[in-house]
């Protein structure tokens, strides 16, 4: 990893001079000093105002961690001053490390080492926002990457905002994006140390908080209380600068940018950059509201905007069932996950040839410079899938394939890894039979090529199978599940985790095919040997557990399937923690369970209790937000409280259309559930309109076959009985059961 490659280490003063020997054991001797006899300082990667950071090594685990030493500006011969601050770093540090969410840099220890207060951090792989601002010359980041980590950034804050920790320091210099696009926030607690030590600009004689002059809130200038919606201010105040390349008040000096912070309003970002979106820019300016009042009040709110508005655009990175976490697909009927997708494996650059590939001819000759452009190419199309730009993602594996095929040969494994990437592109687009084409063209040339048994043919007929089931072809993509899992028990053995994967996603087609006690074997078995190869705690036995509590669920025993979701939510919670999505979803089916146990009381109050942790960390528009509010509805229904359960229908309904669409199934769902709350009332003409309207939706969308369909005409047909339209009533019976009789039984 470069220097620099760690969380920011600037102190956000731009061109300001730093200390070169402040913060470091033994001054800036540092390199090779051991801290505690325990972490190793290697390399200098940063320096800034609050100290400096040090590539280093947890001698005691083997592991590598960043090392960030703070040193006091003043007072070094003030015994209560430094007793004071060494108390105020424990409680700073303590609080950081009790942070544990995946967008917030994790703190390992902390301590003082002669003079010198230390943090251990996680070693992290990227660039902060400051660094990745300056390497494009100052250049707006693209759309997509700015609504990408905002919406990152707001998960994290909405997480830390909800334990009470407020960061008072936000700024690109302190957001990290890993190479892989994920998004941290570092040095929680620091702005108030760095008050604390004497590192922070006073720009006048008293009175000034802590912070960096260009992202300052104006609660903070006037020295006034501050709560999260300060962050939220400086969060908008590190989206202005990366939609425009500058920050809202880039103006002479410290005190004129603060005074602009505190009277000015804004340029609006779509004077420079009008091609912005216009929610975006909206958004942004929101966020740079005076008054607290007026901005958006809580983190998950902007979440929401942000989402909503990547839906609105297509960019999304859920665009489809499928592309929803393993846990999280089919959760308005309480059904698991097809799987979660294997590993993509793709070719380096100049993967080794098998004979049955080197005789191939290829139209030019690939020079060493043309190999190393096609591999930079398809790394970037790698890049733009992972911040959702799928279309152009497609459009770039789709066009270095073609160049691939000239420059190496059809089937080269670098073509066919291009073509694989094109495949899952096509997946996350919703172009699912496009896909399955291209992964069974992809499986069938690595056979002739690789051979049947290679890994890379083996991951091709995997998606293929996937895909297969995605399509309602669960027969087909059983025998191909089943063929992939014995070419990979045979080649790997039972426990290799890419058999364990394939054994997973057969038992989960086992259950769609009506195997339902199969189905359960399998994924007890699979669950005990991820426990014994992975672990207990490992996310991917969790998995499978969850699938064991579907399968048990779904063969009558309820209450099996709640002690094994609760031992999952358990794990998820201490491992993952409270508020994490996969903690979250193991609750939902708790609350599933719960329902069908009779016990709806218990549902109802764990519903209420997830439906604020959702909105809190996920926003109100959020989809397992949108799922948790229809099983509160639900459970309110049953209990008999159907004024709420009908207001709470009629809302997730609204927001489920605007989101999805009018003919989306959980759209239906939603509004059938208002049909069932209209005639609990005793509404039964508004009851039978709803009931109407979603059957022709069903019948437009699914089919007049369809069971969805047939069970709305029969929710249509008893609304007709309870008017006392008795033989209209009776001509829809009648249509329903012949439909039934003519359609031949679902596989």
């Amino acid at each position: 990893m470069a220097a620099g490659h760690h969380e920011g280490h600037d102190d956000g003063d731009r061109g300001g001079q730093q200390d070169p020997g402040n913060g470091t054991p033994g001054g800036s001797a540092g390199n090779g000093r051991l801290i505690q006899g325990r972490y190793r300082l290697h390399e200098l990667i940063g320096r800034g105002g609050m100290g400096e950071v040090w590539r280093s090594l947890d001698e005691s685990l083997g592991r590598r961690v960043a090392v960030k030493c703070l040193k006091p500006a003043g007072h070094s011969g003030d015994a209560g001053f430094t007793r004071i601050l060494q108390e105020r770093f424990r409680r700073e540090a303590r609080v950081a490390a009790a942070l544990q969410h995946r967008g917030i840099t994790v703190v390992h220890d902390f301590g003082e080492h002669e003079g010198v207060l230390f943090l251990v951090m996680e070693m992290l792989d990227g660039r902060n926002l400051l660094q990745t601002l300056d390497d494009a010359g100052r250049s707006p980041l693209p759309v997509p990457d700015i609504t990408d980590i905002a919406e990152q950034v707001a998960d994290a804050l909405a997480y830390t905002h909800a334990q009470g920790v407020v960061h008072r320091d936000l700024k690109p210099a302190n957001i990290i994006r890993l190479t892989d696009g994920a998004v941290k926030i570092c040095d929680f607690g620091i702005a108030r140390l760095g008050h604390d030590i004497g590192f922070t600009s006073r720009l006048t004689g008293s009175g000034v908080a802590m912070g960096t002059p260009h992202y300052m809130s104006p609660e903070q200038i006037d020295a006034s209380e501050v709560d999260h919606r300060s962050d939220l201010y400086s969060l908008g105040c590190v989206l202005y600068e990366l939609a425009t390349g500058r920050p809202p008040f880039d103006l002479g000096d410290a005190w004129s940018i603060l005074v602009g912070h505190r009277d000015s309003q804004p340029e609006p970002p779509r004077v420079g950059r009008p091609e912005l979106p216009v929610e975006l820019e909206r958004l942004i300016l929101d966020l740079l509201a005076k008054d607290p009042e007026h901005r958006p009040q809580d983190a998950a709110d902007v979440g929401g905007r942000l989402k909503a508005m990547r839906a609105a655009a297509g960019v999304t990175t859920r665009p489809v069932p499928a592309a929803l976490p393993g846990w999280a697909r089919g959760l308005t009927t309480g059904s698991a996950a097809r799987s979660t997708r294997a590993h993509r494996i793709t070719a380096p650059p100049h993967h080794e040839l098998t004979a049955a590939w080197s005789t191939r001819p290829v139209t030019e000759q690939a020079s060493p410079e043309t190999l190393a452009s096609l591999a930079a190419r398809h790394a970037e199309a790698i890049d733009l899938a992972r911040i959702g730009n799928w279309r152009q993602a497609y459009d770039l594996h789709t066009s270095v394939a073609a160049a691939r095929d000239r420059a190496q040969g059809t089937d080269h494994p670098d073509t066919l890894a291009s073509r694989h990437e094109a495949a899952h592109c096509l997946t996350r687009l919703g172009r699912t039979e496009e896909a399955l084409r291209m992964y069974e063209y992809v499986a069938e040339a690595r056979r002739r090529v690789l051979g049947p048994d290679d890994p890379d043919t083996l991951v091709a007929r995997h998606e293929a199978a996937y895909e297969l089931g995605r399509l309602g072809r669960h027969l087909e993509a059983h025998q191909e599940y089943s063929a992939v899992l014995a070419a990979r028990e045979r080649t790997a053995g039972p426990d290799d985790p890419d058999t364990l994967q394939c054994k997973h996603n057969l038992g989960v087609n086992l259950g769609l095919l009506g195997r339902a006690e199969e189905a359960y074997l399998t994924a007890a078995e699979v669950a005990e040997a991820r426990a014994r190869v992975l672990g207990a705690d490992d996310e991917r036995t969790l998995v499978t557990r969850f699938e064991v509590g579907h399968a048990l669920a779904r063969t009558g025993r309820s209450a099996q399937a709640l002690e094994t979701y609760r031992e999952v939510a358990e794990i998820r919670e201490r491992v993952l923690g409270a508020d994490h999505r996969d903690t979250l979803a193991a609750r939902y089916e708790i609350g599933i369970c719960l329902g069908r146990l009779g016990r709806s009381a218990d549902a109802l109050a764990l519903y209420e209790d997830l439906v604020a942790a959702l909105t809190r960390t996920a926003g109100s528009a959020d989809l397992e937000t949108l799922r948790a509010r229809h099983a509160l509805g639900v459970n309110l229904g049953l209990l008999g409280q159907w004024d709420r359960a009908l207001a709470e229908a009629r809302d997730v309904a609204a927001v489920r259309e605007r989101l999805l669409g009018a003919g989306h199934p959980d759209t239906l769902v939603s509004k059938r559930e208002i049909a069932v709350g209209l005639g609990w009332l005793g509404r039964w003409s508004g009851a039978l309109t709803v009931y109407h309207e979603v059957a022709e939706t069903r019948e437009r969308v699914l089919g007049p076959a369809h069971p969805d369909t047939l069970t709305s005409r029969n929710d249509e047909a008893g609304c007709l009985a309870q008017l006392g339209r008795t033989a209209e009533a009776q001509a829809l019976y009648r249509r329903v059961g012949e439909q039934r009789e003519e359609t031949p039984e679902r596989l």
